[in-house]
């Protein structure tokens, strides 16, 4: 830690400088997330995960390649109806994916959040998603 000079009013204080506006910086570039590139992120993470392409998604989909493509980049703001139509060609509850995106943003903003998911619930629609989605249903012991 650096200690520099500081006058105010005629009083010379002297204040910390170096390492906490370095930890400050830091965190305030941290919460700069972009929205739309965790969701392409997560839209791809899921697609890749079902072992299918662009193509087969985007045809299921009914939007163009190119578009699905600039969505999963995070180049194209997907409206909501898009969003919807993507994740039911997935086969992935949009809640569910908006909360991995949720998940992923809190992680980029340097807060945690525990899962809310009563096990109850969590237990009883764990089997009713894909299986790279029901485990995070699932609770885990």
């Amino acid at each position: 830690m650096v200690k520099q000079p500081v006058s105010v009013n005629g009083v010379v204080r002297w204040r910390d400088v170096g390492l906490q506006s370095e930890v400050r910086r830091e965190k305030e570039e941290r919460k700069m997330v972009v929205l739309r590139h965790e969701i392409g992120d997560v839209l791809r993470d899921v697609r890749q995960r079902q072992g299918r392409t662009l193509r087969e998604v985007s045809h299921s989909a009914r939007v163009s390649l190119g578009y699905l493509s600039e969505v999963e980049r995070g180049q194209k703001e997907a409206s909501s109806e898009l969003l919807s139509s993507i994740c039911s060609a997935l086969e992935v509850p949009l809640s569910l994916m908006l909360r991995e995106v949720s998940d992923r943003v809190a992680i980029a903003e340097g807060i945690t959040i525990p899962d809310t998911v009563p096990v109850d619930l969590a237990s009883e629609f764990a089997g009713e998603y894909p299986m790279e989605l029901g485990k995070r249903l699932a609770p885990s012991h």
